[in-house]
């Protein structure tokens, strides 16, 4: 029978949001705020579901000291206290919604992950907005 495991962890991390398609005026209509050229930043709260099969000799579904420590070294180390359209390289040519910081976590994680077990990821941005990729 299929079980869900999930592992919190946070990051704080400053960020633009701009398409350079766009000039300033429709920039700062589709943006706001978000906009600010000078940045802004958000304390993220993430959450990672692992959905498979308990195992009978562990009675895990997957280590979550396992899952902590691929967070902290995957995630973390990449996004903490960065700014996301500076000093990351997911994010030089790619908008950092929230949207689309889920989706670059969710395939980094993919990655290091076995595909026997399916992968959620929650990412809030604030308390009320927050995305879940990938929605099924």
């Amino acid at each position: 029978m299929k079980t869900a495991v999930l592992r919190k962890a946070n990051f704080n991390s400053a960020h633009r949001l701009y398409n350079p398609l766009f000039d300033d005026k429709k920039n700062d209509e589709v943006f706001g705020l978000c906009n600010n050229p000078n940045f802004h930043g958000h304390n993220y709260e993430l959450i990672v579901k692992i959905i498979g099969e308990v195992d009978e000799q562990t009675g895990y579904v997957y280590d979550l000291k396992i899952l902590n420590d691929l967070i902290k070294d995957e995630i973390i180390e990449r996004f903490d206290h960065k700014n996301l359209n500076l000093d990351t390289i997911e994010f030089k040519s790619l908008n950092p919604t929230a949207e689309n910081i889920a989706r670059i976590i969710y395939e980094i994680l993919r990655s290091k992950i076995k595909l026997v077990y399916e992968i959620e990821i929650t990412l809030y941005e604030t308390p009320r907005n927050y995305v879940i990729y990938p929605v099924k």
